[in-house]
């Protein structure tokens, strides 16, 4: 794309998208010039439609995947390309509800921490799971951010670029300290990565927790984010408030909170029927 991606790039960072995010749009509009092997001033409306197909039929990508490529274009049309006339014919594809993800119980998540074998990683987990943490803000974490005289730990830059304070566990602080005894990082980053100055990556994190799912012969689909499914279940199975979780979970939307009233069985079950509201019970003789 040469002069064009340069442009996009200037953009993206312009409008304040994030790196991430800048990355991946970058990619996605440069598959869709390098699936017509032209100049993306030269196409329109028919050449967008007939790469959508492309990934749908034979990429078989995801409506989510989808819904990515697509935003990356209208922005490529709509403002480096100045043409948002065109941009707005792009379709959003339909994606579907997220299926409800498998939730631990406490001894399960006990279990699956044990088995992690790396104490760095096994910190990085638990921290995730005690504080509702994204894989990469519990990855990213400093050790300035651990305040322990307010019990509080500082997430800074998560997702949208919002900061958040969560709660700081007394057992997750107690071994943190051990962890680091034992390790003694010796830069800023709490959980540091092979390469000096980095933190360790979500990738290493994501293999950690495959080997221990394995060894703890835990049979339920098991990702770092199932443990921020599993801090919002527990928490609302122990009474939290829906609006207090919104805020430690650093959603936008009490909407997306709500979802996880869908996942505690516990919190359906101890839901009363209107059934038992009755005077009267039903008649069991005829």
């Amino acid at each position: 794309m040469g002069q064009l991606r340069e442009k996009m790039k200037a953009d993206l960072k312009l409008r304040r998208y994030r790196a991430r995010t800048v990355g991946e749009y970058l990619r996605c509009a440069r598959k869709f010039v390098e699936y017509h092997g032209r100049r993306a001033e030269e196409m329109g409306e028919r050449e967008v439609q007939q790469f959508l197909l492309y990934l749908i039929d034979e990429r078989r990508v995801s409506a989510a995947n989808q819904k990515m490529h697509v935003a990356a274009i209208k922005f490529l049309y709509g403002v480096t390309l100045d043409r948002p006339e065109l941009a707005v014919r792009f379709p959003w594809p339909r994606v579907p509800m997220r299926k409800l993800p498998d939730i631990l119980d406490r001894s399960e998540v006990e279990r699956l921490l044990e088995a992690v074998e790396s104490i760095k990683h096994r910190g990085v987990l638990m921290t995730a799971y005690a504080a509702g943490m994204r894989i990469r803000e519990a990855c990213s974490l400093k050790t300035t951010d651990i305040d322990s005289g307010r019990g509080l730990i500082h997430i800074r830059d998560g997702k949208r670029g919002r900061d958040r304070f969560v709660m700081l566990s007394p057992r997750l602080l107690a071994f943190l300290r051990e962890y680091w005894k034992q390790t003694r990082p010796t830069g800023p980053e709490l959980f540091p990565g092979q390469t000096a100055g980095q933190s360790v990556s979500p990738e290493a994190v994501r293999c950690a927790l495959r080997k221990a799912v394995a060894r703890a012969g835990i049979k339920k689909h098991v990702t770092p984010h199932v443990l921020r499914h599993c801090f919002a279940t527990h928490l609302l199975e122990r009474g939290a408030d829906i609006r207090t979780i919104q805020v430690l979970l650093g959603h936008g939307s009490i909407r997306t909170t709500a979802r996880y009233t869908q996942v505690s069985a516990r919190h359906i079950a101890g839901t009363k029927s209107p059934l038992d509201s009755s005077r009267k019970g039903p008649r069991t003789t005829r």
